[in-house]
């Protein structure tokens, strides 16, 4: 049997940080490291940041050495992790799985973002998240343009995504320019 299930998003919404996703995210790392051990594994979005409110998805960055991306989608695959069927899903270059997993009876969405280890996207999603664990007020304002998303009437998870994206682009776009 497969640990990780099939996908089952659910609706978007602004939930309360849970304090079992790190140890969600870790359980999740150990598996994977343990078919590919080439790979890093990082928890990364909301779920990574004490405090964080968001969708509760344990976002997984599955950052691979140069030469090993079809050897992390294995790894991936053999756990039971299942590629998009959304619409508009991430190339097969630079693939997100997906997948739930059963942790102290509760099922988790999982995003696991296959990168390029040294590539600039895998600087800028660690470099977001430390941001977002070292600034009380960045992490406010993330979770109030959240809400603001939602409150608009934003309901599914593409047009969710894109809309919480601009923060994270105006964000960055602030680190280069200091």
């Amino acid at each position: 049997m497969r640990p990780i299930n099939l996908y089952n998003p659910g609706p978007v919404a602004c939930r309360p940080y849970d304090p079992r996703a790190p140890l969600v995210a870790s359980r999740l790392r150990e598996m994977i490291r343990g078919r590919a051990p080439a790979v890093e594994v990082e928890h990364v979005g909301s779920t990574s940041v004490p405090g964080c409110e968001g969708k509760g998805y344990i976002d997984l960055l599955v950052l691979y050495p140069e030469g090993a991306l079809e050897a992390a989608k294995d790894a991936l695959a053999a756990l039971g992790f299942q590629p998009q069927t959304s619409r508009d899903p991430f190339p097969e270059e630079r693939p997100m799985r997906v997948g739930s997993f059963t942790f102290d009876g509760r099922e988790y969405p999982i995003h696991a973002h296959v990168v390029y280890r040294d590539s600039a996207e895998a600087v800028e999603l660690i470099w977001f998240r430390e941001r977002l664990r070292s600034d009380a007020r960045l992490r406010e304002q993330y979770v109030a343009e959240k809400r603001r998303i939602l409150a608009a009437g934003v309901t599914d998870q593409l047009d969710y995504c894109v809309s919480k994206g601009a923060f994270v682009e105006r964000t960055l776009a602030a680190r280069e320019s200091a």
